[in-house]
């Protein structure tokens, strides 16, 4: 049976671990992303958000929430971790095959209904990517959950530049074609999964899938309360891009896709977040006591709310440049930023708060939070979508999120108090959305520009005991490095 390591890096040196690989593949998108938008069409980009809406709910019908279970039991006294990883994927993986069939037997119907286009290649395209991603799935929190950073960031890496080799090889064959974009996410998943898989089997080759005592029951029972809670993640995440295609078109969709592609700035710090903060939050909640675990996890979410809330802010403010890197027909991405830069931070935010709900395992009182969001986000896309197009959906999505997080923030909460400071939180968050939408309809883009840095700094001035915080952190961090490279 494994054991955790018993001596790790700080956190922030084991964070910046998980950042620097999710870094190198935000600077490869800003490669990808223009290499996309130049050759390929609104309406030819908008059907890949609907391959990635179609993939995602094939995914979490079939993952059965057993994922988390693998998250949970990880790190519990007395569990064999090679015979977890065998008992989460056993399930999913015949689920896979199942839906994968289904799939393939009403392909003309879906692939239509999907992508306004049908054949035997898309076919393969969604059911590969969607029965991998299930594998990828497991094999990456195994990486995540013995807090490898580097390895989790280094796949990342190799992951995206397969990525973009991918998209120069079939836009010179197919051109300007949606296609190219399911080939060039599908081949590398495929490539890094199997390499995962290689290596797992090599480290582990002389550990045995030894008996314990949770049983497969247990874990379902833990982990299929979280499949409503995904399903509605899932429509909060889609319910947008299909109402803008619905009442706008594939056309549309697509400039409403680019600006969510611009959204990987945020997504990010979303991404690396999650990857570090899941096993260290639960390896504190099992291993430590409770008055230090609350101080800590509160401590925490202060210094992250603040970064979080500044890179909206900056997203917004440079706006202007960073929408130059999309094609000129997807330059109208630009009044979408604003509104659709609160959604990562409430989810990193979120990530947070609501991990009180998974140590007690309570995920029910998530479904609460999420369906209340989905009526909000149905309401507002049916009232707004009509009118302002993809202004419509990216209002709709940031008022939900709001809802989203103060309703699983408070049940949350409620499970496993931890006092943290939403005050603070609330008055930026109020600041921000002021400005995000006078940043929407306003066309005098350096009076936005300056109205964002004053808000940013009030942001700041707010925040003050946090930024001398972080500030502290830095210089210790910096003078230790030094202390040691003149040893």
């Amino acid at each position: 049976m494994n054991k955790p390591k018993s001596e790790k890096p700080n956190l922030f040196a084991s964070f910046l671990e998980y950042f620097y690989g999710n870094f190198v593949v935000l600077l490869l998108g800003f490669i990808s992303l223009p290499l996309i938008t130049r050759v390929m069409s609104t309406e030819e980009y908008g059907r890949t958000a609907m391959f990635t809406s179609a993939v995602s709910i094939i995914y979490i019908f079939a993952i059965l929430g057993l994922d988390q279970s693998y998250i949970r039991y990880f790190y519990k006294e007395g569990v064999n971790r090679k015979r977890l990883l065998l008992q989460c994927l056993t399930y999913p993986f015949l689920l896979i095959l199942l839906l994968a069939g289904i799939y393939i037997f009403f392909a003309d119907f879906f692939n239509a209904f999907l992508f306004g286009r049908s054949g035997w290649d898309i076919t393969i395209l969604v059911v590969a990517y969607t029965v991998i991603s299930v594998f990828e799935r497991f094999v990456f929190l195994n990486i995540r959950m013995e807090q490898n950073g580097k390895l989790y960031s280094n796949l990342n890496i190799v992951s995206k530049v397969l990525y973009i080799a991918f998209i120069l090889l079939f836009v010179r064959l197919i051109g300007d074609d949606f296609r190219v974009v399911l080939y060039a996410m599908t081949l590398p998943l495929a490539i890094v999964t199997g390499i995962c898989y290689v290596r797992y089997f090599y480290v582990n080759r002389k550990n045995k899938a030894e008996a314990h005592a949770v049983e497969t029951r247990e874990l379902l029972r833990y982990g299929l309360p979280f499949v409503p809670m995904l399903l509605m993640e899932w429509l909060l995440s889609s319910m947008d891009k299909w109402s803008v295609k619905i009442f706008n078109g594939f056309s549309e969709a697509g400039i409403y896709s680019s600006a969510m592609q611009i959204m990987t700035i945020l997504l990010t710090f979303k991404i690396t977040y999650v990857a570090f903060w899941s096993p260290v939050a639960m390896e504190k909640y099992e291993q430590e006591p409770e008055e230090v675990c609350k101080p800590f996890f509160a401590d925490m979410f202060g210094k992250v709310q603040f970064l979080c809330m500044v890179a909206a802010f900056l997203l917004t403010i440079l706006r202007g440049v960073i929408v130059l890197i999309l094609g000129a027909d997807y330059r109208e991405a630009i009044v979408l930023i604003p509104y659709l830069s609160l959604m990562p931070v409430l989810s990193i935010l979120f990530e947070m708060t609501g991990q009180g709900r998974k140590f007690v395992g309570k995920a029910k009182y998530l479904n609460y939070a999420s369906l209340a969001a989905i009526l909000c986000n149905l309401t507002g896309n049916a009232l707004l979508v009509p009118r302002l197009g993809g202004i419509g959906a990216a209002m709709a999505t940031a008022v939900t999120y709001v809802v989203y997080f103060l309703i699983g923030t408070y049940f949350s909460v409620k499970c496993y108090p931890v006092r943290y400071d939403l005050k603070v939180l609330g008055i930026s968050s109020v600041i921000y959305m002021a400005y995000a939408t006078y940043a929407t309809f306003t066309g005098q883009m350096w009076l936005s520009v300056a109205i964002g840095c004053v808000a940013l700094l009030i942001h700041c001035v707010l925040n003050r005991k946090v930024l001398c915080s972080l500030w502290k952190l830095l210089l210790k961090m910096f003078q230790g490095r030094k202390m040691r490279n003149d040893q």
